[in-house]
């Protein structure tokens, strides 16, 4: 069996070619061509955190996976995303490869959200702005910034600090704000990358024909973006079985205008993968609001795997392990 270590699959997931991976596993799974559970877990309410498993079988890549991820939201000193994965020969179900996967995570993440932004962000998108300092914010100011051409790029967090320093580490002309609102207010895309219990994106700061990304999660609390947005916009997610589940697997920023009665479950318009394919609008006007809610789905892990291995054979990494 292959085992990758972080060093080794980080500059394996080429960003151009995984986003168009998980395009194409996002509109399998749409198609019905992938299987899919949902996603499992095992509480440790102490932390507000959990261990979940995530097996997906992709047969148009040869994918078969599991994705183990602990999230612990309250970390400071390493990632609230820590993960390992472990591919399977779909022939005759061998383990072929355990990787880490707290890279693979925050690029594949990331690779959705600027896939939904190159699908329904409007052309003439200028600024864009990341709300967080994590490594999810990291991951997605690289990405974003492969599918427009912004002459601004706004990044908001609670610690000034950590903000500055994640501006100095990337290779990008980045100012940082003081404030989530004025990012906001300032931006036509704008990528929610944090852990908040309450909204850091608010309708009433949003111009018209702004694109939202989310990735955050917390269940406990409203999530991070307010449900006057969710309910003004139009609505795309990975998977509507998954975002529409009870946690851990689904949104609270929908779930919870669900349950208080002000959308009801169709509200999703689509699927980013039935965007992808054509069978389903995207944006229907410039003027129309946008949001992308991800839960991270394992068909994506699945995709971003299957790339990284490929890679590592044609390039002789990694080490072989017998088990």
């Amino acid at each position: 069996m292959l085992v990758l270590s972080r060093a080794e699959v980080e500059p394996l997931l080429a960003p151009d070619r995984l986003r168009e991976a998980v395009g194409e596993a996002l509109a399998d799974l749409s198609a019905g061509r992938a299987s899919m559970p949902t996603r499992v877990a095992a509480a440790v309410e102490a932390l507000d955190a959990f261990l979940g498993a995530m097996p997906a079988y992709l047969p148009s890549s040869g994918a078969l996976t599991t994705k183990l991820v602990s999230v612990f939201p309250r970390n400071e000193d390493r990632p609230t995303h820590q993960a390992v994965l472990v591919c399977f020969d779909a022939r005759d179900g061998r383990p072929l490869a355990l990787m880490d996967a707290t890279s693979i995570t925050a690029a594949r993440t990331a690779a959705g959200s600027a896939l939904s932004a190159e699908l329904l962000a409007r052309p003439d998108a200028r600024a864009l702005a990341v709300l967080g300092t994590g490594a999810q914010a990291r991951a997605h100011l690289l990405a974003m910034t492969r599918v427009r051409s912004f002459e601004r790029v706004l990044l908001a967090g609670r610690d000034a600090r950590k903000a500055r320093a994640l501006a100095d580490e990337v290779d990008l002309a980045v100012e940082v704000v003081d404030t989530f609102e004025q990012a906001v207010r300032a931006a036509d895309v704008v990528s929610a990358c944090t852990h908040a219990d309450e909204p850091v994106v608010r309708f009433a700061w949003l111009r018209p024909g702004t694109h939202v990304t989310s990735v955050g999660f917390n269940h406990l609390g409203q999530g991070e973006v307010d449900s006057e947005t969710v309910a003004r916009s139009a609505v795309f997610v990975e998977s509507r079985a998954s975002a529409l589940a009870p946690p851990p697997a689904g949104a609270v920023e929908l779930l919870r205008p669900i349950a208080d009665g002000l959308i009801a479950p169709e509200h999703v318009r689509a699927e980013l993968g039935e965007v992808v394919s054509g069978s389903a609008p995207g944006r229907t006007s410039p003027e129309e609001r946008t949001l992308y809610k991800s839960v991270g789905i394992a068909v994506e892990d699945a995709a971003a795997a299957a790339l990284v291995l490929e890679r590592a054979r044609a390039g002789g990494i990694g080490t072989d392990v017998e088990v």
